[in-house]
């Protein structure tokens, strides 16, 4: 038996005749009228109500999702700009005049052995970004993006992937393995359309009796009237022509033997510029990773072409002992408290200065590339380096570097990313970066032509 309740939804049938009311009676007419009447009525809010429910809702949220799906989308796209495009910054000078240019990248890639040996450092990695099939495209497509011409890379023990693939790009490179069991070593590749190899040499540091770390060089040219030729046997006599030094450098990591580190890059500095002399007092181009930070003695020797080992704490050197924020403080301490406590011995001073003497020189005049252009907080210390280049569970800082002497002028480097935005990729490698450092870069310019 049907129930009049049921009909409430749906526009009630009025041909059948109206049931009685409660006095047992048929309703009058005019009250069958008023009757059908507040049955129209009900029944018509009775649809306007449902049409609200079942119509205006439903646009109402397409309308709202799509909004919302639009913000979001915006809003999931703000925190990934950082962490997906890195940015040129320009020099505040005029560079206009300034046509002999090239762009060259220091980039350690990270070891495929050195991946392996300490997953302590990639806990928080996804195996397939530590994979090296799926790295070795990621890092190669990513320097072909910077239009680069000249590449350093450290940490390379897979040299004839690289060749192969940089190869089919126009690139020319060579490698230098380090001494010693372990397989990875520094490697640099230039443009051929773009430059002529003139020379090329490397340092076993092993042979100094400072560890089985490497360092090259190469004296390009670049190409104007000359052809791609071999390497030229004798240095050429001085000219106009653009030739220039490139060292490549991956120094000791040992946190507490600052004595080798020093002594490292003592010898690599003396000979990037007895080289330099050689060829005509040619321009000198110094990358690598130096593991060392900006605020520490080793980046002073660099930056000021002098030290006072004894000042500092040899196991301190190189900084990385402190966070880098702690750094500038902890050594003005060291130098007042630790020289008494840990004084260097005769062998240490000959590791780290050649001599007996206590004081380090280099004859190099050297910039920085990125401290000559100036940054943002966001990305860049008050010396004007790059707040982070290396990034992994055990450390966050700086340690990558490009250094010129000043017959080049930096054009613009590239930024590297907030530390809020590395954070948020859950650890380097990544999807988007093939390393657990980032690469350092910029265009650097002959400076004679705009004097």
């Amino acid at each position: 038996m049907e129930r009049s309740g049921d009909n409430r939804t749906v526009p009630a049938e009025h041909s059948s005749p109206p049931p009685p009311n409660s006095s047992g009676r048929r309703p009058h007419r005019h009250e069958r009228q008023r009757s059908r009447k507040k049955r129209k009525v009900i029944s018509s809010e009775t649809e306007t109500r449902i049409q609200i429910q079942t119509l205006r809702p439903s646009s109402y949220t397409h309308r709202r999702t799509n909004s919302y799906v639009q913000k979001q989308g915006n809003s999931r796209k703000k925190p990934r700009k950082p962490q997906c495009q890195r940015k040129w910054t320009y020099s505040t000078h005029d560079v206009s005049n300034y046509n002999d240019r090239f762009v060259i990248v220091s980039y350690n890639i990270l070891g495929v052995e050195n991946a392996t040996k300490h997953p302590e450092l990639y806990r928080g990695v996804s195996p397939k970004y530590l994979d090296w099939g799926h790295r070795k495209k990621l890092l190669c497509k990513e320097v072909k993006d910077y239009q680069a011409s000249i590449l350093c890379f450290q940490e390379v023990d897979h040299f004839n992937d690289l060749k192969e693939i940089l190869g089919s790009d126009g690139f020319r490179g060579l490698h230098k393995a380090r001494s010693g069991e372990t397989r990875d070593g520094c490697a640099i590749f230039w443009k051929t359309e773009q430059f002529t190899l003139l020379h090329e040499e490397s340092i076993e540091f092993q042979r100094f009796g400072l560890r089985n770390n490497v360092a090259q060089f190469c004296v390009l040219k670049m190409n104007q009237d000359l052809p791609s030729t071999g390497v030229t046997a004798r240095p050429p006599c001085p000219s106009t022509s653009r030739n220039f030094l490139v060292g490549n450098i991956h120094v000791l990591y040992n946190p507490k033997r600052g004595d080798i580190k020093l002594g490292q890059m003592r010898i690599f500095l003396e000979k990037a510029y007895e080289l330099s002399q050689e060829w005509g007092c040619i321009p000198v181009v110094i990358t690598g990773d130096l593991n060392s930070l900006p605020q520490s003695a080793m980046y002073q020797f660099l930056a000021s072409s002098k030290l006072h080992i004894q000042q500092y704490d040899r196991r301190h050197v190189s900084g990385q002992i402190f966070p880098s924020e702690y750094a500038e403080s902890q050594s003005r301490r060291n130098r007042i408290t630790r020289p008494l406590m840990n004084r260097w011995t005769n062998e240490e001073i000959m590791l780290a200065t050649g001599s007996r003497l206590s004081v380090l020189r280099h004859h190099l005049k050297l910039c920085s590339a990125y401290a000559g252009v100036p940054g943002t907080p966001e990305v860049r210390d008050k010396i004007g380096e790059p707040l982070t280049t290396s990034y992994h569970c055990l450390f966050t800082g700086t340690v990558d570097y490009i250094w010129h002497t000043s017959d080049l002028v930096p054009v613009r480097v590239l930024e590297t990313l907030p530390i809020c935005s590395l954070k948020k990729t859950g650890g380097l490698p990544c999807k988007k970066w093939g390393s657990d450092h980032l690469a350092v870069a910029c265009e650097l310019a002959f400076a004679d032509e705009g004097d």
